[in-house]
């Protein structure tokens, strides 16, 4: 038989220090560079989006790779296109060491790109940190304040 999954992932990771790095003249690039890698890897780009000190990925994760696998391919070659784009990229100081995925039923999909795509608007009300909190606590996933986001 063959392997048959749907399963909607909607990852988030930031940069170090909740440094503002992402900005209209960059993040097409960077977006635009995270969607090459999902698709090299198999995984349906479904939107990518963030806003100012980090991104979010709506996607399917290949059965051929880890989750785990994913995120650190994307946030080490993310990095390095960075680094050499330093011109576009002058205050990126690294993305953080963890991530947070959450997964959703597939009728959610309109839902979710919505919320990426609005994300600029979305933190005009609330900080990257109480986000990533809201997200850990709709999905039930425990978690310690002082780890948050480092």
């Amino acid at each position: 038989m063959s392997t048959y999954t749907q399963i909607l992932y909607q990852i988030v990771f930031g940069s170090k220090d909740y440094t503002e790095f992402l900005n209209k003249e960059n993040q097409g690039s960077l977006f635009g560079y995270i969607v090459g890698i999902l698709m090299k890897r198999e995984c349906h780009p479904y939107q990518i989006g963030g806003c100012g000190n980090h991104v979010h990925i709506l996607t399917h994760v290949s059965t051929t790779i880890t989750l785990a696998g994913l995120v650190r391919d994307i946030k080490r070659a993310s990095h390095e296109m960075m680094v050499k784009g330093k011109r576009l990229f002058k205050l990126f100081p690294g993305w953080q060491a963890g991530y947070g995925a959450f997964t959703y039923n597939i009728s959610m999909k309109p839902v979710l790109i919505h919320y990426i795509q609005n994300q600029e608007e979305h933190h005009r009300k609330i900080s990257f940190k109480e986000e990533m909190t809201v997200l850990l606590k709709e999905n039930k996933i425990p978690f310690k304040e002082e780890y948050l986001l480092v």
